[in-house]
């Protein structure tokens, strides 16, 4: 029996601590699971089901401990940046299956109190691969900038492209009072700002903050009698890409091949899409998504991130939070990214706000473009 359609994004909330000295990593998921909680209409008695990453191998085990949770399911699966959107996935597959009914996704990070450049600075270490790539590879912005000079040598991209996207999410992040950064900033301000790795200057990347989140899933028939608006997981798809298969075109993305399978499964067409909310690591990361997610043809981004298309009241609005480029970025950004796409559906936004958005598509990345890198699609819908 298909999971599609079943389960409810029923709870969310993101912290709006961008700079958290005075708390740890864990405050910041028990905070954020409580306002999560809260906004269900639910309480931590109820959760069976617990999901996250990013706090070691055996750390979702202290985290429970935390949390006061003795859960029947548990998923510390982690693939990068998009694991929270992932654990979304795998909540409704376990949901639907009768493995947990009220499923937890949190997150909590103090990357910026702790000065650790986590997916912005150097290369990735410790896995059985990184023993031949990390001496000589790339940085994680290296890597990223290898696939916009590709992009720029192909088709023909123009740094004043890329940089349309970070005036985007500037503005758009103009409207969200806990953005870490909120002062409008024009093409030239992006061309200005100092090189990190050609082609892309330090506006052309993502921030660094503190943050958590949290989501609470739960089944369709539950969540007709809770607090909130149920938003309905339609569909969803997971995909990897890495050089196992050898030499490889650098614009070859995960997004490719579990953007469509996603949209099929949920039955629906890019047209349908209100509202995308996807990874912004850095500009480039959305200009290749969106091609590769299948809204405009490879070598098209350039032009269709231009012209207010991809800002609100524009043809497609993307990371209308201010994304990773202005909002927020504690690390690993795809539990934020679901957070809006839920917002956006209930229309709570206010300024920020699609007129109504019925249906949203979100799309996280992890690991690195150019290198070993994960990409996870969900199309979410109001009842």
């Amino acid at each position: 029996m298909s999971i599609w359609g079943r389960v409810a994004v029923v709870g969310a909330y993101e912290h709006p601590a961008r700079f958290a000295p005075d708390k740890t990593a864990y405050q910041l998921h028990a905070e954020s699971a409580r306002g999560a909680l809260a906004d269900a209409g639910l309480r931590i008695g109820d959760v069976d089901g617990l999901f996250t990453s990013g706090v070691g191998p055996i750390g979702i085990l202290s985290l429970a401990q935390h949390l006061d949770l003795e859960p029947c399911y548990l998923d510390s699966q982690s693939i990068g940046g998009s694991s929270f959107v992932s654990h979304c996935l795998h909540a409704a597959a376990a949901i639907a299956g009768g493995l947990c009914s009220v499923a937890l996704v949190s997150y909590g990070s103090t990357a910026a109190s702790q000065r650790f450049a986590i997916g912005t600075g150097g290369a990735s270490g410790g896995d059985p691969p990184d023993e031949f790539e990390a001496p000589f590879g790339p940085t994680i912005v290296g890597s990223y900038a290898l696939v916009a000079r590709r992009h720029m040598h192909a088709y023909g991209t123009t740094s004043e492209q890329l940089a349309e996207i970070a005036v985007t999410m500037r503005r758009h992040a103009g409207l969200n009072p806990h953005a870490k950064y909120r002062d409008p900033i024009t093409v030239e301000d992006v061309l200005a700002s100092r090189m990190i790795s050609s082609p892309l200057h330090l506006l052309d990347c993502c921030i660094i903050s503190d943050g958590g989140g949290a989501l609470v899933l739960t089944s369709v028939e539950r969540a007709r009698d809770l607090r909130r608006p149920p938003v309905v997981i339609l569909g969803g798809a997971e995909a990897v890409r890495h050089h196992g298969v050898g030499s490889r075109d650098l614009l070859d993305i995960a997004a490719r091949q579990s953007g469509p399978l996603a949209l099929a499964r949920a039955g629906v067409g890019h047209a349908d899409i209100d509202v995308c909310q996807v990874y912004d690591s850095y500009t480039i990361t959305v200009l290749v998504t969106l091609e590769a997610l299948g809204f405009c043809q490879p070598g098209e981004g350039g032009a269709f991130c231009a012209g207010g298309r991809i800002g609100l009241g524009g043809a497609l609005p993307v990371n209308t939070d201010g994304g990773g480029l202005s909002s927020n970025h504690p690390g690993m950004r795809g539990i934020f990214l679901v957070i809006e796409a839920v917002r956006q559906l209930r229309g709570e936004r206010g300024a920020a706000q699609v007129p109504g958005a019925k249906l949203a598509l979100v799309h996280g990345t992890g690991g690195m473009l150019g290198g070993r890198h994960s990409g996870v699609t969900l199309v979410l819908g109001r009842v």
